[in-house]
């Protein structure tokens, strides 16, 4: 089944030179050159991965995947030649998996690619098969479907693996590297705020204490298994 990936971006050069390294890898390349054509065409075509540039005309990239997150998880690399840390938090609390800043190297884009699309179709969240049930939550990998108090919480695939990886090491301290390790992979060297963004999501969802900051180390998941 061919990968269809999505690229973002109002640059011809960008576009261009990365479609150029993609489609000899065998992906089906789609490409949008503002914001509302952008999520026009992630509606249509429904890829697998988007890279998605922060600076679009009309729908800027921020608004894009915001709108975007609403109906769909798909695995999104945000592109931009900003460099202040507060893009970058921005861009990942809008529920960006990844970030890559301009200038960058084509080849370590597709790299990370790989990398994000190898972990998507294992479905490398964690290699538990049976489910896991806690006093308050309920987890079931092979449906990837997660239950506080007998109701169903809608979680993205990051959100559940970042979940399920703490679960499993349920009262194990886990350490920002070692889920960035679990849930992005070795080739991952981004920005390693993602893990408490995505988290802070994890919590706002589920409700409770279930997930614990231990401060100066990482987190730890705490509710009691039945």
């Amino acid at each position: 089944m061919t990968i269809k990936i999505l690229i973002i971006d109002d640059e011809p050069s960008i576009v261009n030179l990365v479609s150029a390294y993609l489609k000899p890898e065998g992906y089906e390349v789609y490409t949008a050159a503002d914001g509302n054509a952008g999520l026009k065409a992630a509606r249509a075509y429904k890829p697998d991965l988007v890279i998605l540039d922060v600076m679009l005309p009309g729908l800027d990239g921020i608004e894009l995947l915001s709108r975007l997150r609403r109906e769909s998880d798909v695995y999104v690399i945000m592109l931009t030649a900003r460099t202040e840390e507060t893009d970058k938090i921005v861009g990942l609390s809008v529920g960006a998996d990844d970030y890559v800043t301009k200038p960058f190297s084509p080849r370590e884009l597709v790299a990370r690619i790989k990398s994000a699309l190898r972990r998507m179709q294992s479905s490398s969240g964690g290699d538990s098969v049976n489910n896991m049930s806690f006093k308050h939550v309920t987890i079931d990998p092979a449906a990837r479907i997660v239950s506080v108090d007998a109701q169903p919480v809608d979680l993205t695939a990051i959100e559940f693996n970042l979940l399920l990886a703490l679960a499993e090491n349920r009262g194990r301290v886990l350490t920002r590297e070692q889920l960035l390790e679990k849930v992005w992979g070795g080739s991952y060297f981004g920005e390693i705020r993602v893990v408490d963004v995505h988290l802070g999501h994890v919590r706002q969802k589920l409700g409770g204490e279930f997930i614990t900051t231990v401060r100066g180390v990482g987190y730890r998941f705490e509710d009691e298994m039945i």
